[in-house]
């Protein structure tokens, strides 16, 4: 076993690799820097907020119509070869994947089309659900992935990384470029000449020729560093789009100001009392389950994201059953079993990684010991000794989101891709503002990061520094962070800010000395 210092020393050796502060989506956005007071007083202001970055994101993807529309013609142009089109993604952005995948087989292609769509992300199927700690940093994974499921001359891949330098995302890029191959598309959020400077691996894609290039430079998240909210939300649009319209990509600019419309007119302020109720049941000690029918990918990527984003149980599996309990979880009516609600969910049979070295958390035994299907309800009551608050999302033209006696109605747009943008971007602002109610980050910073991946241990890292900035008035050597976050680390409880910890043990040494 490794120690602290060990740990710090190996990571030290590699951090000018994922040293990403000067990218615009790892920094504060400044509309944002009173988030977390906000959402302990205002919620209503604090979702206009969020409703205004959503607004500020949607302007940086309509001025790369351009770029959007020229993606569409290659898969046009793959789609008319009988070819297949890729998305391969990592954490928010492989769930992306995932969910258009599924959404090109439930009617966004016409038929004899959605099944050559293969959407996978770092990690197969199973990290959907629960991230596998450490999976993006491979490059090689990312090549073994796609070949595994048949890239091929002539194939399509687009390869989506919210900030440009996901390892796993460059490896099956660089994979695609096969002889007499189609070019590639590579597809992130952050300025070339940033990412340049700053990520090796993103040079070489980027001074790739052989490559084409969708940059969608959004700027700041609303939660500094949380792309699972608007760098996702405006891949997923720019990607969704260009496979909608592969046939006619002059109708693109209609869905995007679609977008754009929807977001300016409705009021995200409606949910208000769904976030203070959601929140208050936490704080009691209550659980949630999240029952949808039509929304069943949206509605899961955003209750698993929040367990990585603030260091919360993640679902837990049948096979651990001594694990936390996860403070919400999902219930897919339509479906009795896990097996037939995974199936279901997805449009096909699972696909997951039976690798050896990864089957018990990565195969398909694995996969269906979550069990979503309606059956979690009677499951979820058993575990917890009562029956959880039921969230219920339905309705396709007119939304409705109910959790007990709070309600929250919206008029939607007719196009399934479009719903579940919309979707998004208020399950997005909502579980952002539960987790300022529950005191998950200060300001705009996320003080619960978890940090299991080096590009989240260097933001950990970053945040500590900024913190003791703030407190002390000078910033502590990156070296001498690196080494107190892994002695945090050590011994964290589930219930411990890490980024909190370490700064609290720094600023114990800065008060001895």
């Amino acid at each position: 076993m490794s120690t602290p210092e060990q740990l710090a020393r190996d990571f030290l050796a590699i951090a000018d690799q994922f040293r990403l502060g000067e990218l615009p989506t790892e920094q504060p956005h400044p509309l944002t820097a009173e988030l977390s007071r906000l959402a302990q007083e205002d919620l209503p202001e604090a979702l206009r907020v969020l409703q205004q970055v959503d607004a500020l994101a949607l302007e940086k993807l309509a001025a790369c119509l351009p770029g959007i529309e020229a993606l569409a013609k290659d898969i046009g142009r793959a789609f008319m070869a009988g070819r297949r089109v890729f998305i391969a993604g990592c954490g928010a952005t492989g769930r992306l994947a995932l969910t258009l995948e599924t959404l090109c087989r439930e009617g966004l292609l016409p038929d004899g089309l959605g099944d050559r769509v293969v959407g996978f992300m770092a990690g197969g199927d199973s990290a959907l659900i629960r991230s596998l700690e450490g999976f993006e940093d491979y490059p090689e994974y990312g090549a073994r992935q796609l070949m595994e499921l048949g890239y091929a001359p002539g194939d399509l891949l687009i390869g989506v990384t919210e900030g440009g330098e996901t390892p796993f995302v460059i490896g099956a890029t660089e994979a695609a470029l096969v002889d007499d191959g189609r070019t590639p598309w590579f597809c992130y959020c952050n300025p070339d000449e940033v990412l340049c400077r700053v990520a090796e691996r993103s040079k070489s894609v980027l001074e790739n020729e052989a490559i084409r290039k969708l940059p969608i430079v959004t700027g700041p998240m609303a939660l500094a560093g949380s792309t699972r909210m608007q760098a996702t939300t405006v891949q997923m649009a720019a990607v969704g789009m260009a496979l909608k319209h592969h046939a006619k990509p002059g109708d693109i600019a209609e869905d995007l100001q679609s977008l754009r419309d929807w977001v300016d007119a409705i009021e995200y302020a409606k949910v208000a009392a769904l976030t203070e109720t959601e929140a208050k049941l936490y704080q009691s000690g209550g659980h949630v389950l999240y029952r949808t029918r039509p929304y069943g990918m949206t509605v899961l990527t955003d209750t698993t994201e929040r367990a990585p984003t603030f260091s919360l149980p993640p679902f837990e599996n049948d096979q651990t059953p001594d694990a936390p309990l996860s403070l919400c979880y999902l219930s897919l009516p339509k479906w009795v079993y896990a097996d037939t609600a995974w199936s279901g969910l997805l449009g096909r049979l699972p696909r997951t990684l039976n690798w050896p070295e990864v089957e018990a958390i990565a195969g398909t035994a694995y996969l269906l010991g979550f069990d979503i299907s309606g059956g979690s309800v009677a499951a979820r009551t058993k575990r917890l000794g009562s029956s959880p608050a039921m969230f219920e999302i339905c309705g396709e033209k007119n939304l409705s989101l109910q959790l007990g006696d709070s309600v929250a109605y919206f008029d939607m747009p007719r196009c399934a891709l479009l719903r579940n943008l919309c979707l998004k971007m208020l399950l997005n602002a909502h579980s952002t503002l539960v987790m300022g109610r529950l005191g998950r980050y200060e300001g705009n910073l996320m003080t619960w990061v978890k940090p299991s991946n080096n590009k989240l241990i260097d933001r950990a890292i970053r945040y500590v520094r900024e913190l003791y900035r703030r407190k002390h008035g000078t910033e502590p050597d990156y070296a001498d962070v690196c080494r107190a976050l892994f002695i945090a680390r050590e011994d964290l409880r589930l219930d411990e800010p890490i980024v909190l910890k370490t700064l609290a043990l720094l600023s114990k040494d800065a008060e001895s000395d």
